[in-house]
């Protein structure tokens, strides 16, 4: 692929994960920054969210002085906002800006009013986390403004993008389309909030898509704020993508516009380590797991026969297929007994997602066995009551072992105190069985590190695979398994066999499959995906430039 030409003057991109590691958004930018800034140094500002104190600051800002020509120093916005001005210690290091938008909430029945107006946005019945995203959309619009205007960049010769990541952001998009006409206008939807929602409730959304309207069931599930916001910015935007033909069609369907264009997410190699470490990574990563198990189960767990699966990511118990993980594991249990295909290997699965973790168990040899840190709504978390369940922890030794990780493994969680970039070496396989999964970041992140994956093609990441490739573990390292809203059983089985597959492998096919893994993941780098946004910024700007004009002939006219 020929190298892509950055054609702009200066690209903002707005997100409520800019210097603030959430969720798989973080992901997408931060990795995306370097390439970004390798095509252009300096020619991006991304915007984020100053939700910091001296007290806990962003581990992944720096405030630099010098940048944007002295613009914070110089420049007074209004209604006493703030903002900080630096780098985000990310690859690349690109420049940030850290915006506070508390005073944003005591103008917001104003600016919501004007929303109405001229776009139609229904912030009437706005709840939870609508304001605050808002607040700060609205404020890092205003932040845009006097930054483009102070750089002297407000003529008729500037090629200049605002970019804004989800609906959180909406709100700055309208801002700029409202106050800044010359400059144009990009929106992606990772995911649309209704989709999200109508998953999250337990509809099916794939065998009824066709007859889901988006307004309709907004209303239905208490979305209306939220789609209202999405739905305003997708058709105001001058450039509207998705992350996936998967979230197009969906799209296409609830928000009633279909995506301008199809921008996948894109992979760094920068946390995987080289070819000379990973055996050594591999070790130590296991030796932790192991150690782990051993101390919670009371039994011993040898590297020699211990197969180790992970599911991680987000703890969206359906959308994720974490119940489908669990129900694999099960149905794997069964069938390993007597197996000669699985060697006699024990299977340890671990449940990487996220809680409402209270901190770790400090006698994991205490009984529950299956989970390592306390959490505040035992009788309400999903993920551990099904783990019981299923039997697991109370009926003695199994040949497949489930154990629950509730926390976010950022190095100090206090059990593991190792990343799960650290831990994901010693994997020996994933599943991700997704039911609503726009990209899939996370089988994405397993084939990198060469350990085989399982998706469904329910998720973009599986989609790109079968539109690329042959779904095999020997041939390209992932496994993609045909999801739909009525053949949940059969995914299971189909998972399990997988599974069983890999147990069967001897130590060189294992090789050659993960050989293959990570020649897959070399394809989805960003060097190669950088192009689609390219071509979704200057088509972006081509729309801006046809309405500068329309507008200009409009005013000659009156």
């Amino acid at each position: 692929m020929n190298q892509p030409q950055f054609t702009l003057d200066l690209l903002f991109e707005t997100s409520w994960e800019v210097c603030n590691k959430i969720g798989g958004i973080y992901t997408v930018l931060s990795t995306k920054a370097k390439t970004l800034q390798k095509l252009a140094k300096d020619k991006t500002i991304f915007i984020g969210p100053d939700v910091w104190t001296e007290s806990s600051p962003s581990p992944y800002f720096k405030e630099t002085a010098g940048l944007l020509k002295g613009w914070n120093k110089k420049v007074e916005l209004p209604y006493g906002l703030k903002a900080r001005v630096g780098r985000w210690e990310i690859p690349g290091r690109p420049i940030a800006v850290l915006v506070s938008f508390d005073p944003m909430y005591d103008v917001k029945d104003e600016f919501y009013g004007k929303m109405w107006e001229l776009y139609g946005v229904s912030s009437m019945e706005a709840y939870g986390d609508y304001d605050e995203g808002c607040a700060f959309a609205h404020a890092a619009g205003i932040v845009i403004e006097s930054i483009y205007r102070h750089l002297g960049l407000d003529n008729d010769h500037s090629r200049v993008v605002a970019h804004f990541d989800e609906w959180t952001t909406g709100m700055g998009l309208l801002y700029v389309k409202w106050k800044l006409p010359q400059v144009a206008t990009v929106f992606t939807t990772h995911a649309t909030s209704i989709g999200r929602s109508i998953c999250g409730n337990g509809k099916p959304l794939y065998d009824y898509l066709k007859g889901y309207d988006g307004d309709q069931m907004a209303r239905e599930l208490n979305m209306v704020s939220k789609h209202s916001l999405e739905k305003a910015a997708a058709h105001q935007a001058d450039c509207f993508t998705t992350v996936s033909e998967v979230t197009a069609v969906e799209c296409e369907q609830l928000l009633q516009r279909r995506p301008h264009v199809v921008t996948p997410n894109g992979f760094e190699m920068t946390f995987v380590p080289a070819k000379s470490r990973r055996a050594e990574a591999r070790r130590v990563a296991r030796a932790k797991m192991l150690e782990v198990a051993d101390r919670l189960t009371g039994r011993e767990h040898r590297d020699d026969n211990t197969f180790i699966v992970v599911t991680s990511g987000r703890c969206e118990y359906r959308n994720k297929g974490i119940d489908m993980f669990l129900d694999a594991m099960k149905t794997l249990d069964c069938a390993i007994p007597g197996s000669d295909t699985c060697c006699g290997r024990r299977v340890l699965a671990f449940v990487m997602v996220p809680a409402w973790v209270a901190g770790p168990r400090e006698n994991l040899g205490a009984y529950p066995p299956v989970i390592t840190h306390y959490i505040n709504n035992p009788g309400e978390d999903p993920v551990y009551n099904r783990i019981l369940g299923l039997g697991y922890g109370a009926n003695g030794a199994t040949d497949v072992e489930v154990i629950y990780v509730p926390c976010y493994l950022d190095g100090r969680d206090g059990i593991f105190n190792m990343t799960y970039y650290d831990l994901l070496p010693g994997v020996d396989a994933t599943v991700f069985p997704s039911y609503y999964e726009p990209w899939g970041y996370t089988p994405l992140e397993s084939i990198a590190f060469g350990v085989p994956t399982i998706t469904t093609t329910l998720s973009g990441f599986g989609q790109w695979i079968l539109d690329t490739r042959e779904s095999t573990f020997d041939n390209c390292g992932v496994n993609v398994e045909s999801r739909g809203d009525g053949n949940y059983h059969d995914v299971v089985s189909a998972i399990s066999r997988s599974l069983e597959y890999l147990l069967g492998c001897d130590s060189e096919s294992l090789k050659k499959i993960s050989a293959k893994a990570s020649e897959t993941a070399a394809d989805a780098l960003w060097s190669n995906f950088i192009d689609f946004y390219m071509t979704a910024y200057n088509m972006a700007v081509d729309a801006e430039r046809a309405r500068v004009i329309q507008l200009s002939q409009a005013s000659v006219e009156v």
